[in-house]
């Protein structure tokens, strides 16, 4: 990390107000106060002493819990914190929160609790922090959802607060060699070709003992998934947005530098409550419109405009989904780094593919290579896609941050490239409009699926019909396969579909098909492959009445999904789909319910308060 904590003059951002010197204005009015005895007898049973009743008190938020590697090494960390702050004089004390792991409940129904868990974290931790009085917060978090239920978290209780990203987990290794898919034993490998294993196996590519050698030796520790997959966009975004430290988001897990980090955060935090900066000082329009270009640069996850989306609502910032696509208009695509193509291995199936995902290299090499620092100073240099006036964590500017980083080298590394040499010369997220979705949707077009698909329409309200039509043969060349009632409210939550996508390039339709749903699908796939169809079919949008035959027309160019049914019959169907029943939540009870109960449309980020 660069430079120190001093405070310098911050262009463009309005100055905090400075603090009147009192770190624990807020636990201290349980501390401090005689009518508080049996709060102060509780916290001395937990261990604080009458020094530490005067201190400013810190909760530590650790996304921890031992079933998954993104998580599993947290608590550790957040030791680390706690030790950072009884040096700054201050008071840590940890309390954990849920997570959900999205590779773990990837294709079952688990996965319907992904998007409901980062609402669920945003709650406990404002819960936690308003309820106990804290004065300030550090959150850890781990895998995908956790690090926009951190921010959301931060931006309700708006106390001081810096999240450290628990790290990236280094690639495994091969420990035997797999000819027909051209890997040899020490070549690199990650969780996603864990998923994609199982595929080669069942076509008989791949033995069981190269199978089993992927399985056992792609996730070597703790830190999450290494591609540049939800969790890696995520973190990227939070040191772009200023709420967290430089590099936090490259940092491998393992690295010593990750426990240091967590160590000196507390340093940080100290200046950000003597100078009374909070997170809504620091988040604002531009710093989201930065997240979105680094976003855009690094062609993360589509999940970041759900995040993005919410955690700006949560800081009262003024963002919408249009404000993506004016970003990916201007941006370049630069970072070659690996995100999924198609996870083969989420049902049992012939058609399973092992197709191999985009991208060459891991968040491990993009630290190596300088970082979320290096990346950014290398485009504060050269354009004006960053506004580098913005104020973060460090008290510094973003621009500042990053003034003594070693630039880019482009003669020893390949993992970003030349301005002049993109992989993409706009961003690769994609807004569409149209009768199918005047809510819109989102993609990931690359342009090499070609300008136009005009299909016809065949719609499934669950995947379980799906498999069974492909293997009959009823999906062919030029259908659109719509899968619907699978929104923030239809499934509930909004799961990732992976497996269709899979199945349909081992049947060798890829490319040759779209795919239109209300749900999502993670990462880039081959071809028109649509999701966050807004309204979903749950609230009546138009997907809901969609029958198999309709013709239906994507047009990149103009970002169009239009389908081709007559006022009159569109009327028709509308009035039969009201007495369905199809408008029902289908959970009677539970946090599905309450999700279904209270989400908010995709396209304005599905948040729940």
């Amino acid at each position: 990390m660069s430079g120190g904590v001093e405070i310098h003059s911050v262009p463009k951002v309005s100055a905090p107000a400075q603090s009147n010197g009192k770190l624990n204005k807020f636990s201290g009015q349980l501390t401090q106060n005689k009518m508080r005895g049996g709060a102060q007898a509780m916290l001395y049973a937990v261990g604080l002493t009458e020094e530490d009743m005067n201190k400013p008190q810190i909760g530590i938020s650790p996304i921890w819990w031992e079933g998954n590697p993104c998580n599993s090494h947290l608590l550790e960390l957040a030791q680390k914190v706690k030790e950072g702050c009884s040096q700054e004089g201050m008071v840590g004390l940890i309390f954990s929160t849920i997570g959900v792991s999205d590779a773990i409940t990837m294709g079952t129904d688990g996965m319907r609790y992904s998007l409901p868990s980062r609402d669920l974290i945003a709650d406990s931790i404002e819960a936690v922090t308003l309820a106990q009085h804290y004065d300030a917060n550090i959150s850890i978090p781990g895998c995908d959802k956790n690090m926009p239920g951190c921010l959301m978290a931060a931006a309700r209780h708006n106390r001081p607060t810096i999240i450290v990203y628990g790290g990236t987990i280094q690639p495994g290794v091969r420990h035997v060699d797999c000819p027909a898919l051209g890997y040899k034993k020490g070549d690199d490998m990650t969780a996603v070709d864990a998923f994609e294993s199982y595929g080669a196996f069942a076509v008989g590519k791949i033995s069981e003992e190269e199978r089993f050698d992927v399985v056992r030796h792609s996730c070597p520790g703790p830190g999450a998934c290494g591609g540049m997959f939800t969790a890696n966009t995520m973190s990227s975004a939070l040191e772009v947005l200023g709420m967290s430290l430089p590099f936090s988001s490259s940092i491998p897990a393992v690295y010593p530098e990750k426990a240091q980090e967590c160590f000196r955060a507390a340093q940080y935090l100290k200046k950000l409550l003597e100078l009374d900066i909070k997170p809504k000082d620091i988040l604002t329009r531009n710093s989201f419109l930065n997240a979105i270009t680094i976003v855009n640069v690094l062609g993360g996850s589509t999940n970041a405009v759900l995040h993005l989306l919410a955690m700006a609502r949560a800081a009262d910032v003024e963002l919408a989904i249009d404000d993506f696509q004016v970003v990916a208009d201007r941006t370049p695509f630069i970072c070659d780094l690996r995100f999924v193509s198609y996870l083969s291995v989420i049902d049992i199936s012939p058609y399973m593919s092992f197709t191999s995902p985009s991208g060459h290299y891991v968040m491990e090499d993009l630290h190596k290579a300088g970082g979320i620092p290096a990346l950014v100073k290398y485009l504060l240099k050269n354009t004006d896609l960053i506004d580098g006036t913005q104020l973060t964590v460090t008290g510094k500017t973003l621009a500042e941050n990053y003034e003594d980083v070693p630039e880019l080298d482009f003669e020893t590394q390949n993992v970003v490239r030349r301005l002049e040499t993109p992989i993409k010369k706009t961003g690769h997220l994609t807004i569409l409009r149209g009768n199918l979705a005047p809510g819109t949707a989102v993609a990931k077009l690359t342009g090499k699926e070609g300008d136009r698909f005009e299909g016809t329409a065949k719609v499934f309200d669950n995947l379980d019909d799906f498999y069974p039509a492909l293997e009959k043969g009823e999906i062919t060349e030029g259908t659109v396969v719509i899968f619907r009632y699978q929104g923030p409210r239809g499934a509930p939550g909004m799961p990732e579909m992976l497996g269709p996508t899979g199945a349909l390039m081992g049947a060798g339709l890829g490319g040759k098909t779209a795919l239109i749903t209300d749900g999502r699908f993670s990462g880039a796939s081959r071809g028109f492959i649509i999701g966050h169809v807004v309204p979903e079919a749950l609230n009546g949008g138009p997907i809901a009445l969609v029958n198999d035959g309709d013709k239906i027309v994507i047009d990149s160019t103009s970002r169009e999904i239009n389908w081709f049914v007559d006022e009159e019959e569109q009327a028709r169907r509308r009035k039969v789909w009201e007495v369905s029943g199809k408008d029902k939540i289908r959970e009677p009870r539970g946090i599905l319910y309450k999700y279904a109960r209270d989400v908010a449309p995709a396209n304005v980020g599905a948040y729940t308060d």
